[in-house]
């Protein structure tokens, strides 16, 4: 009876209004009411006794800020519009069923949540770490049944995981905790399930702007209580789009990569007695550089100056944003890749002779000509590459790049103020 009401909200146009408040323009709710409706019918199909609801959950884009959020410092990031959805209904069950016609089900069971080291790298071990946060924090959970579909391309450099991650998160936060858990909380236990169950080191960002929605400036300097700053700025008003080029490299195996950049900046910051860069003066860092060296190593305190650079960069690509001088904000995101590259050191694996990441560079700058912007995107290592490309000649740039590293591999996106969400039940 439910389910037939709710298909019928959708078709009929009832929640067309909810729809324009996440998705925008009547051409982007047609594409979503066409792909929930499809995503319902199946739900429908396979679990006809159950009363659905509907959910959402944006991949991201970093902006500004690389990996400066894991050492507790800023941001600049945005969701787009390349989305992951959800149908979930109560099962009347001590199970958390999460299925998806991409990955085999999850079956998680409610009284059963403590890490399990063989779920380790696996969606699984996610959803159980969010369960188990959420029980921690006093809610008496109840099994549910979650149809899954991503539309944040695995690898894509948008964070499919931080998604799936932040879908689960308010289709729980929606069935089992009245609604009660803000898209920052939601973002926390996502990092929390990443961090302690999917065994990954990652920092706060991915969720934060895949949960939160819009461009977001965001401060970690007090991790428990981040501090969100909302910039109001629109690409298209200045004439620019956003592209996300796959460079072709799998980034699966990098995990060590990763890890060592966050070890290595704790390294520095521990010489200072501290646990996190963002705790360290700038100043003392580099009065003390030599007296590091041989304690620290090289590496180690080039990639903390990158750390104190990028995150000094932060405001200022804020403030060009808000202040209309939108050159300036690429001239940032040009020294920001540089940094990255020569400093951080995470445009490819040491252990690796693929340079994807590097030759993508040089090919979109090649592109380019000098006018917009490109920066390693995420991680770095393998992955993605973010470039800055004027709106007229982005359907050449696409089909430029795509001649080289294959259909597919360039993604123009487009900032969605609405992160993660429930839809409508």
């Amino acid at each position: 009876m439910m389910t037939k009401a709710l298909a019928a909200r959708l078709e009929d146009g009832d929640l067309d209004a909810r729809l324009s408040e996440i998705y925008g323009g009547p051409l982007a709710v047609a594409q979503a009411k066409a792909k929930l409706g499809a995503l319902l019918t199946q739900f429908t199909q396979s679990f006809p006794e159950l009363t659905p609801s509907l959910y959402t959950a944006s991949g991201r884009t970093e902006m500004g800020g690389n990996h400066t959020d894991h050492q507790h410092g800023r941001v600049l990031a945005a969701a787009v519009d390349m989305e992951s959805v959800a149908v979930g209904a109560p099962n009347g069950t001590r199970l958390i069923r999460v299925v998806s016609s991409q990955y085999p089900e999850d079956v998680v069971d409610l009284d059963d949540l403590a890490p399990k080291p063989a779920e380790q790298g696996k969606s699984i071990s996610l959803v159980r770490g969010i369960a188990a946060a959420l029980v921690e924090r006093g809610y008496d959970l109840s099994g549910a049944t979650i149809l899954t579909l991503s539309g944040v391309p695995s690898g894509s450099g948008l964070s499919s995981s931080a998604a799936f991650e932040v879908l689960v998160g308010n289709a729980l936060n929606h069935l089992c905790c009245n609604d009660e858990l803000d898209p920052i909380e939601i973002a926390k236990i996502g990092q929390y399930a990443e961090n302690v169950y999917f065994g990954k080191p990652s920092g706060l960002m991915d969720q934060m702007a895949c949960s939160v929605g819009g461009i977001i400036g965001v401060d970690f300097s007090a991790p428990a209580d981040p501090k969100v700053t909302r910039v109001d700025f629109s690409l298209d008003e200045v004439g620019y789009v956003m592209c996300i080029i796959d460079s072709g490299a799998d980034h699966a195996d990098l995990t060590d990569d990763y890890a060592a950049i966050t070890e290595e900046m704790a390294e520095v910051a521990n010489y200072f007695g501290k646990e996190f860069l963002g705790e360290v003066s700038p100043d003392e860092f580099w009065a003390s550089l030599g007296k590091m060296r041989p304690q620290v190593g090289d590496r180690a305190l080039a990639r903390a100056a990158h750390f104190f650079a990028d995150n000094a960069r932060v405001p200022r690509q804020i403030a060009a944003l808000n202040e209309a001088r939108f050159g300036d904000f690429l001239e940032e995101v040009t020294a920001s890749g540089q940094s990255s590259g020569l400093y951080l050191q995470n445009l490819h694996s040491p252990a690796s002779t693929d340079q994807s990441v590097v030759l993508t560079i040089a090919l979109a700058e090649h592109l380019l000509g000098g006018a917009g912007a490109v920066r390693v995107h995420g991680g770095g290592f393998a992955g993605t590459v973010q470039a800055y490309v004027p709106a007229d000649r982005a359907l050449v740039f696409k089909t430029q790049v795509e001649a080289i590293l294959g259909e597919g591999s360039c993604h123009v996106v487009n900032v969605r103020q609405v992160g993660g969400a429930f839809i409508a039940g």
